[in-house]
């Protein structure tokens, strides 16, 4: 379906692609030029990437996104929130559209999916990644890995998270914007608007994509992965420490660059929109030249 939207000249497409086992996902697609397909947030969807869109989209290139399985409009099974699945799921999407030339972008547990898809299925469609506040490498205790947080105390709020999701998701709104510090500040209807957007998952998709991000170790991985990166995270990010995550995601990949913000916590899509998407726009540009670059070489 399409619908006229004043905000993207030639309108909006909304439809559904099959995922990796006939799960429905919920996909929008606006613009045209080079596909940027934005990965999710856990608990979010397409709805989140509100002030990113319309900037890509503007800049000339295509923009997609859409639902996770068990978020917002897509459908919502039992299983499958693994991250092999989930990264099978954005594969059928880049084939359902034949999307090349693609430049995935992800907000923190996105950042895994991207990294599964690239080891999993490879890099033939897509020309670079950006990670936003990635929860890469490990958020978890392991006695090689210090820095991480112990089982059980993931174990204790995923249970105080069941027990009152919409409890839950209030006290850690404060957490998520940052906004007890004087350089932030979100309304209260954003504030709400966002704690509905982490409701709207089924509660077993809740629990399951938490779990996944919080055990799930992308060290071996990430050296792999052969593409210009960019990783964007705030120095105030509670949800994913950015010397837990952001800064040692940027050090295994190979060919990254590391642009932090001092004030910033794990919203910072929101509450630093024109900041992050100068540096998303940017490095959209630079692989625009690039792929450029590389086509006049070949024809010549």
């Amino acid at each position: 379906m399409v619908i006229d939207d004043p905000i993207f000249p030639g309108g909006k497409t909304m439809t559904y692609v099959n995922g990796a086992d006939g799960t429905k996902l919920y996909v929008e697609d606006a613009g045209d030029g080079a596909p940027v397909v934005f990965v999710s947030s856990a608990w979010l969807g397409t709805r989140m990437w509100e002030f990113q869109v319309p900037a890509v989209v503007a800049a000339g290139h295509r923009a997609v996104t859409y639902d996770r399985r068990g978020h917002g409009r897509s459908d919502r099974p039992w299983d499958g929130y693994d991250y092999d699945t989930l990264a099978d799921d954005l594969a059928a999407i880049l084939g359902e559209l034949d999307l090349s030339g693609v430049t995935l972008v992800s907000q923190s547990m996105g950042a895994g999916e991207v990294v599964r898809y690239l080891t999993r299925h490879g890099s033939a469609r897509v020309a670079g990644i950006v990670l936003i506040a990635p929860l890469t490498p490990l958020p978890m205790w392991l006695p090689d890995n210090p820095q991480g947080i112990p089982l059980e105390v993931f174990e204790a709020e995923d249970r105080l998270r069941a027990a009152d999701r919409p409890g839950w998701m209030t006290a850690s709104a404060t957490g998520f914007f940052g906004d007890d510090h004087p350089e932030v500040s979100v309304s209260d209807a954003m504030r709400r608007w966002m704690i509905d957007q982490c409701l709207d998952v089924s509660a077993r998709a809740t629990s399951q994509v938490a779990r996944a991000v919080f055990t799930t170790d992308f060290r071996a991985e990430l050296p792999t992965v052969d593409l210009p990166a960019l990783v964007l995270h705030g120095e105030r990010d509670v949800q994913a420490p950015i010397d837990l995550c952001g800064r040692r995601t940027a050090e295994l990949l190979p060919d990254a660059r590391l642009r932090t913000y001092p004030d910033a916590a794990h919203g910072l899509f929101i509450t630093h929109a024109a900041a992050l998407n100068a540096d998303l726009l940017g490095f959209l540009s630079r692989r625009v030249a690039a792929g450029a670059a590389e086509g006049s070489v070949r024809a010549s």
